[in-house]
């Protein structure tokens, strides 16, 4: 069985699950966060939109360094609306299904590795990277959800109905 066509079936499906949730996003609250030792809701939905441009990295680069040495991995502009959050969204899957689109199956056996401060911490092939980005990407999606139940914010269905929407799809 092929990994590409399922992991891109499976990538659409979570992205329309990820729209929902950040066409929800209050605007103006990103520095918003339910305890001092959380993360700000602006810096979590700039993760829900953004972590497919990992996907991108993960079939188009060896390695990813997310603590160099000498300073951070530069990041795109924060988003301040809900529309910026869709946008950076859209351009994120996009670009993942472009990429994983032009590679093949032999590409993701191959080793890529995830380092911090130039020391690796997971050296894997790029399809279990892969997968657990998604697991990643899908778990701060659900945080980001409680966030939206904290401000007050419509929660959206997403796998099935939540209290403030009661769809099935």
């Amino acid at each position: 069985m092929a990994f590409i066509p399922l992991f891109i079936e499976e990538l659409d499906r979570e992205t329309e699950r990820s729209r929902r949730a950040l066409k929800n996003a209050p605007t103006h609250q990103r520095s918003w966060k339910p305890h001092e030792r959380s993360m700000e809701f602006g810096y979590l939905a700039d993760m829900v939109a953004t972590v497919p441009s990992w996907f991108t990295m993960i079939v188009t680069q060896d390695e990813l360094d997310v603590a160099p040495k000498g300073g951070r991995t530069p990041r795109g502009p924060a988003s301040e609306t809900t529309a910026d959050f869709v946008a950076a969204l859209e351009k994120a899957c996009g670009d993942a299904k472009s990429a994983l689109q032009a590679t093949t199956e032999e590409h993701l056996k191959t080793p890529w590795r995830l380092l911090a401060a130039g020391e690796v911490v997971m050296k894997t092939s790029r399809g279990e990277m892969l997968r657990d980005t998604m697991n990643h990407w899908v778990h701060h999606r659900g945080q980001m959800t409680v966030y939206l139940r904290l401000m007050g914010a419509v929660v959206p269905a997403l796998y099935g109905p939540s209290a403030d929407d009661k769809r099935f799809d």
